[in-house]
């Protein structure tokens, strides 16, 4: 897609919003323990999450994303960030990105704000925030403890000259009269005028007499599996103007958290199996078109069921999976090593499985498992 095959490499790449991002860069080359987080203000699809991720690329971090869903409770940012901020040194060097903030109090909100203020008061390592509106009530205590940044539209000039040095790129062209549409139709997202160029160039946007306006991936999947037909599920799938790579990941993170039946389960994981080969196949040959045929495969994923609510993983899909086939033998050798060493297998996981897997790393350590009836027989255990 588009927006992701032009999405800025280098933060001298953005466009827009010269003064914020000159800002940001120097409160990073700055940075050092205790220096007040970050709180990046403004509309959508304007460059703020991308800022972030070029910020840590660039100065070598390792991000960890979040957003409103993973702290809306305080024993969740405990589970997330804990590990994080006292393994520093095993972890790399990381920074915490927190997208959505705005939105924590509107999804049940369980003690999230002010444990992640209490993290805010006090940072170990770069933390960066971003929001839709720091204007409402519920902001008021994290705009205390934090510098704030805003972001503004990007002018429609400037969106005019980006725009057509992409369709000049990829050979397209689009009339003056529908260059203006979409420009004025984005209201100044960069994300969304790209989509919609897209969709326009290559058609795989049907026209539908309903829409909902440009979605996020939240919403949209919410509101795809509250949908009361088909019809309706589909003109909310149409309206997610996202990365097809995120649109399927979302699908696939909210399915695998669901309480489902094993059946169910496995249908649908095989219709988003379907809609990443064809992704597969799109990124392989570079056939873009093909993309038009991504949301007839997604549709087969409908039926109205209140057992789906969107959940979003911070980690890579591949290491997902790794986690989720070999959580059992991870459990297993907690189990072994908590004994040994005296400790809950929690604290293990939290606190030494980090240097087991670094000492693995560096060949400082080799174990020889094996699993019988699901239990691990460790071989070489004293030598730990």
């Amino acid at each position: 897609m588009w927006s992701e095959k032009y999405r800025p490499q280098i933060i001298s790449d953005m466009v827009g919003n010269e003064e914020s991002r000159a800002a940001i860069m120097e409160w990073f080359a700055k940075w050092k323990k205790g220096t007040k987080p970050l709180l990046l203000v403004g509309p959508p699809g304007i460059g703020k999450t991308t800022m972030a991720y070029l910020l840590a690329k660039q100065f070598g971090y390792d991000m960890i994303g979040l957003n409103a869903s993973d702290v809306r409770s305080k024993s969740r940012i405990n589970e997330i960030l804990t590990p994080v901020l006292a393994n520093v040194t095993v972890l790399g060097t990381p920074m915490i990105f927190v997208d959505e903030v705005d939105g924590i109090h509107g999804r049940s909100d369980y003690g999230g704000a002010s444990a992640l203020i209490d993290i805010l008061k006090e940072p170990t390592v770069p933390i960066i925030l971003a929001a839709n509106d720091d204007s409402l009530d519920k902001m008021k205590g994290i705009k205390k403890v934090v510098k704030t940044i805003s972001f503004k539209k990007i002018p429609p000039r400037l969106l005019r000259v980006y725009l057509e040095n992409i369709l000049k790129k990829e050979g397209a062209k689009l009339s003056p009269g529908s260059l203006i549409k979409v420009i004025d139709k984005s209201r100044g997202d960069v994300r969304s005028m790209i989509n919609l160029a897209q969709s326009q160039v290559t058609g795989f946007n049907p026209q539908t007499e309903t829409t909902f306006e440009n979605i996020n991936v939240e919403d949209g999947v919410n509101a795809f599996f509250k949908a009361n037909s088909i019809e309706e599920a589909r003109i909310i799938l149409y309206s997610m103007q996202i990365d097809p790579r995120e649109k399927i990941n979302a699908f696939y993170s909210s399915i695998i958290t669901s309480n489902l039946d094993n059946e169910t389960l496995a249908k649908y994981l095989q219709i988003i199996s379907n809609a990443d080969m064809l992704y597969g196949k799109i990124m392989k040959y570079q056939n873009w078109r093909l993309l038009r045929y991504l949301n007839d495969i997604l549709i087969n994923l409908y039926q109205k069921d209140d057992r789906i609510r969107y959940s979003q993983y911070n980690l890579s899909w591949p290491l997902l999976n790794r986690i989720r086939w070999d959580g059992a033998k991870i459990k297993s050798l907690s189990s072994v090593m908590a004994k040994k060493l005296h400790l809950s297998s929690s604290t293990f996981v939290t606190i030494c499985f980090p240097f087991v897997l670094f000492c693995i790393k560096n060949k400082k350590l080799q174990l020889d498992l094996q699993e019988t009836h699901g239990t691990i027989i460790e071989k070489e255990i004293e030598s730990i």
